[in-house]
Order: C-alpha cells, then structure tokens, then sequence
C-alpha cells in the first residue's frame, strides 16, 4: 500500500495548478489577473424592495475580493476583469397556502443577468448568463421584513452562485 504525506499532497496540489494560481478557497485565478471591477447592478426588476443592487453588488464584491487573492478596481477600463450584470425579475408569490385560504408561506424569486470578461485577452470567462435563487417567508408573521430577508437570502445564493461559476471555470 503507498502513502503520500500531507507535504507530498501540498506539493501535488501546486505542481497540478501550473494553469494558474490556486486558492485554498477552492478558487483558481489566471495568474495575468490581479483586479476586478464591479459596478454597481441595474435593477430592472420594479421590485418594491429599495437597494436590491446595491446589496448584490456588495454582496459580489466581499466574495471576490474576500476568498480570491483580486483586488477592487474602480475604473472599469482598467481592471483586468469587469463583472456586470442586472436583475431582471423579482417575483413574490404565494407558494403554499394555509387552512385559512390565505398564503402561508411566500416565495420571491430573483433572477439576475451577468457577464465576467476578462479585458487583457478579450474573452467571457462567464458569458452572459443568468442566475435565479429564492427565498421563503412567513407573510402573516414576518411582513415586509420577511419579505426583505427572503431577497437577501435569494441574493446570497445568487451571489454565491456568481463567485463559483467566475471562479471554478478557470
């Protein structure tokens, strides 16, 4: 039977990422990108929840720039990667219903259009695409913070959905 050290593994795992730089997060970076630019998201999506883009922006911006080794830009015609993106649809429905006939239970669902381009070589490292998550909440109990906190929690999932489609890709 053959055993491979943990300093063996280490060294396995940074040979095998020649390709790029590896990050203990999971993620690999093209070793020519250093910074990202992400403006902040157009909402498109008449939702009566104030700060939807501003919320997915800074959402984006603590997973890029948190769990990868990219630094924040803000001049897009100079970042070496440029994340854009909207909300398209913002939905809030009843998606179960209680004895009463009334909603017990509430679904908003978010739908959110990017595109990650890496501007040194001119191509879509995510090409555009759109991501869709929801959340749930109790509309009798929870009100319009429930209904707040279900958009958060759809554009966490969102977001988390974004960082590994840009960064599991490379």
């Amino acid at each position: 039977m053959k055993y491979c050290s943990p300093l063996g593994v280490l060294l396995m795992a940074i040979v095998g990422s020649a390709c790029g730089t590896y990050s203990f997060t999971g993620t690999a970076i093209p070793e020519h990108v250093e910074t990202i630019a992400i403006p902040i998201f157009e909402d498109g999506s008449r939702s009566a929840i104030p700060n939807l883009s501003d919320a997915l922006t800074e959402l984006l911006i603590d997973r890029f720039v948190n769990q990868t080794r990219l630094r924040l830009s803000s001049d897009e015609a100079t970042a070496h990667t440029v994340l854009t993106g909207r909300i398209e649809r913002y939905i809030n429905r009843p998606a179960a219903v209680g004895g009463d006939e009334r909603a017990a239970v509430n679904r908003v669902n978010l739908s959110v259009t990017v595109q990650y381009l890496d501007r040194l070589k001119g191509i879509e490292m995510v090409p555009r695409r759109t991501f869709t998550a929801f959340g749930e909440y109790d509309p009798l109990e929870d009100g319009i913070e429930g209904e707040e906190e279900a958009a958060v929690a759809a554009l966490e999932q969102i977001a988390d959905d974004i960082f590994n489609a840009a960064t599991s890709d490379w």
